[in-house]
């Protein structure tokens, strides 16, 4: 059995609370096999869960960043409390598959979103598959966005994108600045089948393809699944949980 471990981001918030959180955990003696304590923001969180993609470790993140939808809320007189009592919430990231001009293929994993943005000043030109039905034979836009139950709250509800409950089985496909057609809203699909993205014109128009924060550029073609193979658990304290921020947002999106 692994013992707890923290990691922490470089920044001087995140070091100071670290520094706190030691002193705390080893006056209480608190112990938790299989905890990872990550300290940082959004980013960071992301980072770390990559990096242990074959683990079967649960991850209590603490904020040190800005709004930190992925973490939890720092108290010093709280933690081992909230440690303790934290729930768990299972999430599959997407695996994106992209073929560029030359034919050459590049594999990676995203929690929240797969970005697909034009490349230069020239508009996005591109066709949407989901399995074997086309959804849109030609999109012109600044790019399109597919996006995870989780991070339906990031990058996809700023560009209008629906909110996904955790547990609704669906992503989001939401188009970034159409221009043809205008007035296309993107389309909620369920997460078994594949999306498949062409860029229609990869010489005049060129896009890159962005897996959260890993960027491929010159994407001919990009393919989309849930990778359910792979499972990243989270931790969140009692009140607070993932499905919470997620119906506090709907409601803050309806009110607004």
């Amino acid at each position: 059995m692994s013992k707890l471990q923290i990691i922490s981001d470089k920044n001087k918030k995140s070091s100071k609370i670290k520094s706190l959180l030691i002193k705390i955990i080893n006056k209480d003696k608190f112990e938790q096999n299989d905890l990872v304590i990550v300290i940082g923001g959004d980013g960071f969180m992301l980072e770390t869960l990559k990096k242990n993609i074959s683990t079967k470790k649960k991850f209590y993140g603490i904020n040190s960043g800005n709004y930190g939808f992925l973490m939890n809320k720092f108290s010093s007189r709280n933690i081992i409390k909230n440690l303790s009592k934290a729930n768990m919430i299972s999430i599959f990231p997407l695996e994106m598959i992209v073929r560029n001009k030359n034919n050459q293929t590049k594999k990676s994993l995203a929690v929240n979103e797969v970005s697909v943005l034009r490349q230069s000043r020239q508009a996005a030109s591109l066709s949407i598959k989901h399995g074997s039905k086309q959804i849109i034979k030609k999109l012109v836009s600044d790019g399109v966005l597919v996006s995870t139950p989780a991070g339906s709250t990031a990058y996809n509800l700023s560009v209008h994108g629906p909110i996904l409950s955790l547990n609704s089985k669906k992503l989001s496909i939401a188009p970034i600045s159409p221009f043809r057609p205008r007035r296309w809203k993107g389309k909620i699909v369920n997460d078994k089948l594949k999306i498949i993205i062409t860029n229609l014109n990869p010489f005049k128009r060129p896009i890159s393809a962005v897996a959260d924060n890993l960027e491929v550029r010159n994407a001919k073609s990009i393919t989309i699944k849930t990778n359910n193979k792979i499972k990243f658990n989270l931790m969140y304290d009692k009140n607070r949980s993932l499905q919470k921020k997620i119906k506090i947002e709907q409601l803050r999106k309806e009110t607004n």
